[in-house]
């Protein structure tokens, strides 16, 4: 769809890949990581909701002109619809700023074309230390703009020039960084109503606290108080490596380098001797073999499946690892696997076409993954974009169609979190085994702040079929199940484990094989 401080690939702030969804998993094990996570999780560049004068982005008078420039090229400014964000194309060059009400500051998303435009127009930007940009003319004063590790697509309208305030330099008052985070938040954030946050009465209660001489530890401390009550882990703020502080859901238990080991014995204790796992992606996949023609196939990221780090090299070894899980033998004729366990329990997220890849690899006909859309209007919590649906299309070669076990829990986050929504729509669908998803979905829209800090927040909705969203309680399970407490991990039990291969080893009447 797709995106720490965490764990997913986001590298700087404003940056538009989704791997930023998570600033769980890699928070508690590696900080500094966790940090260059948070600056690069969030969605496509710039992501922000407002219009180009911080007003409201969905009418604003100046969208559409194009008088002084054909509808083919992509010269000048552009208001993104959602996301708060401009981008200006000059030249060769791309760039974007992010803007609200009362501020209008430069993103960290800088791009530079990649060749001249093809026949269609379409332009192709490189990122510094990301995955490329096209930007697309769409009719007239309209254009489209895609990442290529990022699900969907953004909507762009021109504008006449960039808002006087985008040039301005940004106050360094602690009463500045204040209102930009309220602003953000309040122009962006979906979720207010569903947990029951009154955010115009956080500012009244917090503002006042706020003054000139509001020193760093003090402002963010007061952030922290204004954020953590969300409960969500695709919220952060960044003062700087040792100084930031990250969303989670109540009861989530952040792993560890000695938790990890322990679900990692457990785990191959219960898969039993004569399993021998394969492993790829630098760990991060694996695939076994286990009696009576079950597989067993564990995902824990969605992202740094090589030492570049990069989408496309984590395409590249994520087909890899899926060409030799599913194979002709495993997938057809007798030798075909009777059912597959799918294990996303320990996922801190990352890029969201990732999933939907191993998800082409599960079905023989095409089916909707689900549909995704950002809040766009400043002012009214309740209006978003058009939904995009995202579609698995069948991989064109051999794929598995039988019985699948989802074993999730609440450190599967993010992405993890879309891959499993991603097969609920599949025939046959997953039984999910184990305990409720964390329940973050959106990219992280990164920010800065006037005062040179970061912070990030989700802005976007991803919606089943039915228009459902599962933002905040998470994805259930439909066989719940203790996932990785201490008592389990002490005697070396794995009980969701264990239940998948029963399940798959009497399946209900009905299923396909």
């Amino acid at each position: 769809m797709n995106d720490r401080p965490g764990a997913d690939h986001r590298s700087r702030p404003g940056h538009p890949r989704r791997l930023c969804r998570s600033p769980l998993l890699l928070a508690a094990v590696a900080v500094a990581a966790a940090l260059t996570a948070t600056a690069a999780c969030g969605g496509p560049p710039g992501a922000d909701r407002s219009g180009p004068d911080g007003g409201a982005a969905p009418h604003d008078a100046t969208a559409d002109r194009s008088d002084r420039t054909s509808a083919s090229s992509l010269e000048g400014v552009w208001r993104m619809d959602g996301y708060g964000t401009l981008v200006t194309i000059k030249g060769r060059s791309l760039r974007t700023y992010e803007t609200t009400a009362v501020s209008c500051l430069p993103g960290a998303v800088t791009g530079t074309r990649a060749g001249d435009p093809d026949a269609a127009g379409r332009s192709r930007f490189a990122v510094p230390d990301s995955t490329p940009i096209t930007v697309a003319p769409a009719g007239a004063g309209r254009a489209r703009l895609s990442v290529e590790d990022n699900v969907g697509r953004r909507s762009l309208h021109r504008i006449d020039a960039l808002p006087a305030r985008c040039t301005q330099r940004p106050s360094r008052d602690p009463r500045a960084a204040f209102d930009v985070l309220w602003q953000t938040y309040a122009e962006n954030y979906p979720f207010f109503r569903a947990k029951k946050i009154d955010w115009a009465a956080v500012r009244d209660r917090y503002r006042p606290r706020i003054t000139a001489k509001t020193t760093d530890d003090e402002l963010l401390a007061v952030f922290r108080k204004m954020i953590e009550p969300l409960h969500d882990a695709h919220t952060r703020v960044v003062a700087d490596p040792d100084r930031w502080f990250a969303g989670k859901r109540p009861g989530t238990v952040l792993p560890t380098p000695d938790s990890t080991a322990r679900i990692d014995k457990a785990l191959a204790a219960n898969l039993g001797p004569g399993a021998v796992q394969r492993h790829w992606a630098r760990g991060k996949l694996s695939y076994a073999d286990l009696p009576g023609r079950i597989g067993y196939f564990r995902v824990t990221q969605f992202a740094g499946y090589t030492a570049k780090g990069d989408y496309a090299g984590d395409t590249a070894e994520l087909d890899r690892a899926l060409n030799s899980v599913f194979t002709r033998a495993r997938t057809q004729g007798p030798t075909a696997l009777r059912g597959l366990i799918i294990d996303v329990r320990l996922n801190g997220g990352g890029a969201d076409p990732l999933g939907l890849r191993i998800a082409s690899r599960l079905t023989d006909r095409p089916y909707l993954a689900y549909r995704k859309r950002a809040r766009n209007d400043p002012r009214d919590p309740g209006r978003f974009t058009t939904p995009q649906p995202a579609r698995i299309r069948p991989y064109h070669g051999p794929v598995y169609t039988g019985p699948t076990a989802f074993l999730t829990g609440r450190l599967t986050i993010s992405a993890g979190e879309t891959f499993t929504q991603s097969l609920m729509g599949r025939f046959p669908a997953p039984t999910r085994i184990g305990e409720n998803t964390q329940g973050v979905f959106s990219d992280i829209l990164d920010r800065r702040l006037p005062n040179g800090w970061t912070f990030g927040l989700p802005n976007e909705e991803f919606l089943t079929a039915d228009g459902r969203t599962f933002d905040g309680p998470g994805i259930p399970p439909a066989i719940p199940t203790p996932v990785f407490t201490d008592e389990e991990l002490s005697a070396r039990r794995d009980s969701a484990l264990t239940r998948a291969r029963e399940f798959l080893a009497h399946p209900a009447p009905g299923g396909r094989r």
